[in-house]
């Protein structure tokens, strides 16, 4: 359900938004080193995505399990900077095109529980 939606984002932010080239290579570190480094980014694209759900009057609604997934969608025009960023970083790291695996797998696939766990920290 979420996912077709948010495949459509992914092509629309890929196809808006080149990659950006790096004139130094990061092959020198460590796979520690390269998670370290993409976790500002990640943080950074899943609290801008977080806000923007919080911030919509869909999400107080009782049926907010069965929105979460469209209100998350709906964010992602607003966040595509971060979004972007987190992709670009993480091909510059790990090589050309994980970015969008990352994205469209394990990222999503924990985002609506990273994205409910924020907004719980949030309202406290």
């Amino acid at each position: 359900m979420i996912l077709a939606p948010l495949t459509g984002v992914a092509l629309i932010v890929s196809a808006a938004t080149g990659p950006i080239a790096e004139p130094h290579s990061s092959t020198h570190l460590s796979t520690y080193q390269k998670n370290a480094a993409l976790q500002p980014l990640v943080r950074s694209a899943t609290e801008c995505i977080a806000r923007r759900v919080v911030s919509d009057p869909r999400f107080r609604k009782k049926e907010v399990a069965l929105n979460l997934g469209d209100l998350i969608v709906d964010s992602m025009p607003s966040c595509v900077g971060h979004v972007r960023a987190m992709i670009d970083a993480y091909d510059r790291y790990f090589g050309d095109g994980t970015g969008e695996e990352f994205f469209m797998g394990p990222y999503l696939d924990v985002l609506p529980t990273a994205v409910n766990k924020w907004a719980a920290d949030a309202i406290e």
